[in-house]
């Protein structure tokens, strides 16, 4: 009698949850209920959610009472162009009884109560975005960590998505200062800030770039938005103070002296993150690279003067990228990202970038070291394969959700990976297996280009010649040791978590060339080294330990 009900609740369960057949899997599995209403653009609704995950490894059944969270959430539609596809993405807040935000942390991921289901319907491997968040992870910054689920909203499969963290203010995600109204003066008004270059909506506080955008667009203005503190929050003179300073920037690195150590650039942007924001936008070439969901935050300037640059990322939205679409040259493994195309003007800060030899030197320099280890078709094959077996099982569901990614005779015009006939069609493959290969190919072929191509020459000391910096440390994430070569002889050498707790430190007599081999004993994770010089200097960067 047991084996009989469990049968009959199996097929109902098979009839009951859409066009796929859907009641198992290997992925979480988020059940959203709305009771009926539709979920609109905005504002958000209240809905009940409820994800079963019973752990790694482990199956999870839509029959199952035990729940990773159970509770109320508030839920909206998120996307622009991306409201017209047949799969939905959602941002959604966890909230209490009261409908108030609560902290909760989802699949392990860190509390917060801003959330985001990325649907990956434009992407056949479903796995674009979260390689280039895993990719800027290991670059040494924070990303939005990722969940593969598959979702049931309202009795009706959706097939799989990406449970994912939003970029925003906090000391889990964007760890910078709080900035409130009465923030307004002296060091208090510096920071922190998150803006981001983007198309603007009806609701964005925006403002525009003094320097035009390049790329064949007849619209040359870029528009920078307010994304930290909130637009409802910002007090007038943050705006203004903020505004100024990114016209200061730009308009910096478009003078004839931009390149000047002292006076240059490098007094305004964190240079390494630019660097490193530069080689992930070109090794990814995504279509919305530079000029679409392009963040950069900045912190509060220190009193002793330090600190305080614009820095450039976190990465945000990739489904368009590694050659996944046919408009600004996104199919062209030849093409530069940051060279513009026809669709929303790209800064022109970064092309005049490339125009100084010593930036272009030390991006050469950080390429060459990533290529040895994160960029090498080694480490991103894998990467790959492990995202593909994982979702080997739900994507023949997901597939079968949204035979128009399939079928020839579909209305988009057919064809199984690029949507071919539909506006940014880039390729056809004719299996999930396929499409995986297609991007190993194409990852492989644009490396080949890079390294060929890439501007800039690498000596021991150009990746870091900059006036804050003067020194280089390789290699960069490190395992085991590092090498330390410096300009100006060093004294003192020290290591840091990133809470200010100091992990080694030793005296040093004047040595130019030195190497660290006490990293065994730490964690994996950023940290900060410390160099004190002969002339009185303190110079800094940031570390990755890896396990690797």
């Amino acid at each position: 009698m047991k084996n009989v009900i469990m049968c009959l609740f199996l097929l109902a369960t098979l009839f009951a949850y859409g066009q796929a057949s859907f009641y198992t899997s290997n992925l979480p599995i988020v059940v959203i209920n709305t009771n009926g209403a539709n979920i609109p653009n905005e504002p958000k609704i209240l809905a009940q959610m409820k994800i079963i995950f019973n752990g790694q490894g482990k199956r999870n059944n839509l029959s199952d009472t035990i729940y990773n969270y159970n509770g109320t959430v508030g839920i909206e539609l998120r996307g622009n162009s991306s409201l017209s596809f047949n799969q939905k993405q959602y941002t959604f807040e966890t909230r209490d009884n009261k409908g108030e935000n609560l902290n909760v942390s989802l699949l392990g991921l860190p509390a917060e109560n801003d959330w985001v289901l990325n649907a990956p319907y434009n992407d056949v491997s479903m796995i674009r975005n979260v390689l280039a968040y895993s990719l800027w992870n290991t670059m040494g910054y924070w990303a939005p960590r990722t969940r593969m689920v598959e979702v049931v909203l309202n009795d009706d499969y959706q097939g799989v998505y990406v449970l994912l963290e939003t970029i925003k203010k906090d000391n889990k995600r964007v760890d910078i200062a709080e900035l409130t109204p009465r923030d307004t003066t002296g060091f208090e008004i510096t920071g922190g800030y998150i803006m981001r270059i983007d198309a603007a909506g009806n609701d964005d506080l925006t403002f525009t770039s003094k320097v035009d955008g390049i790329g064949t667009t007849m619209n040359k203005k870029v528009i920078w938005m307010y994304d930290y503190p909130y637009p409802d929050q910002i007090h007038p003179k943050q705006q203004e103070y903020i505004r100024s300073y990114i016209d200061t920037v730009e308009l910096v690195i478009q003078s004839d002296g931009f390149a000047d150590p002292l006076n240059g650039y490098a007094k305004y942007i964190d240079v390494e993150s630019f660097i490193d924001y530069f080689i992930h936008s070109e090794v990814s070439l995504n279509s919305d690279g530079y000029k679409r969901s392009a963040y950069f935050y900045k912190e509060k300037l220190k009193q002793d003067g330090t600190g305080g640059k614009l820095v450039a990322g976190p990465v945000w939205d990739y489904n368009l990228a590694f050659g996944n679409c046919n408009f600004c040259n996104g199919n062209k493994v030849t093409a530069w990202c940051y060279e513009g195309c026809e669709t929303n003007p790209t800064p022109a800060m970064w092309k005049r970038l490339t125009q100084d030899p010593n930036f272009m030197n030390a991006v050469k320099c950080r390429y060459l070291e990533l290529r040895e280890r994160y960029l090498s078709e080694t480490f991103l094959y894998q990467l790959i394969d492990d995202y593909a077996e994982l979702l080997d099982e739900a994507q023949s569901r997901h597939f079968e959700q949204w035979p128009e990614l399939f079928e020839n005779n579909s209305p988009w015009g057919g064809g199984f990976g690029g949507f071919t006939g539909l506006w940014f069609s880039a390729y056809t493959v004719s299996s999930y297996s396929e499409e995986i290969d297609t991007l190993k190919g194409w990852l492989a072929a644009r490396l080949r280009f890079l390294d060929q191509n890439l501007g800039g020459t690498c000596n021991p000391v150009s990746a870091n010649n900059y006036a804050e910096r003067g020194f280089s440390v390789f290699p960069n994430p490190a395992a085991s040791h590092l090498t330390v070569e410096s300009f100006v002889p060093v004294t003192r050498c020290s290591l840091f978590d990133l809470e200010g707790k100091m992990r080694w430190n030793k005296d040093l007599p004047l040595l130019s060339n030195f190497t660290i081999d006490q990293l065994d004993g730490l964690s994996n994770g950023l940290y900060v080294l410390l160099l004190e010089c002969s002339d009185g200097s303190v110079r800094r960067t940031k570390l990755m330990k890896t396990g690797w």
